[in-house]
């Protein structure tokens, strides 16, 4: 009897420990996994690069506000279907402090003829084929466009997205903040 109650009492200690070692790796594993989708998003911020127009577009200047970045390119035909959508999205929240980027994945004369037919009211800064890269550092596994991120003020990534944005994406995005 006393060795069935000492098993009992052993069994339901180590299932309490091992329960609490689980608990402290989801928390850890969360926690870093929270802090390291963050920091890998830092270096985005310091980025310059070339507007189609030539002019240096500093992504910093972009910070402080919600801001959402697609990745795009002209030869993508969900990526041109999707920019009308971002364009109305830019020019209904841009009031309520939101800011819209297009980085080209692109040729700049490509894009530059494409904006010539179809402009837009939000920025566009020239990603090129590094453009992939990019967005793969923030998050984007497979590399394929079109590829869209939404940061809060603070430069903390809220939502990314692969493949087209809908309209219902934009509308919940846009709570967020």
């Amino acid at each position: 009897m006393i060795k069935r109650r000492n098993i009992l009492f052993a069994s339901t200690a180590a299932a309490a420990g091992l329960a609490g070692v689980g608990a402290a790796w989801w928390w850890r594993d969360r926690h870093q996994t929270a802090s390291a989708a963050h920091s890998s998003a830092d270096p985005f911020w310091a980025l310059e690069m070339e507007a189609p127009d030539g002019a240096p577009l500093k992504i910093s200047s972009l910070a402080g506000q919600p801001l959402l970045v697609n990745f795009w390119a002209t030869w993508c035909p969900p990526c041109v279907e999707e920019l009308p959508l971002l364009n109305r999205f830019h020019q209904e929240q841009q009031a309520r402090g939101w800011r819209v980027l297009g980085l080209a994945v692109d040729q700049p004369s490509a894009v530059r003829a494409w904006l010539k037919k179809s402009p837009l009211n939000f920025p566009i800064a020239m990603a090129g084929l590094g453009g992939t890269d990019l967005s793969k550092r923030m998050g984007n596994l497979t590399g394929g466009l079109p590829f869209s991120v939404a940061f809060s003020a603070s430069g903390d990534v809220l939502q990314r997205k692969s493949g087209q944005l809908l309209p219902a994406d934009l509308v919940n995005w846009a709570a967020l903040v």
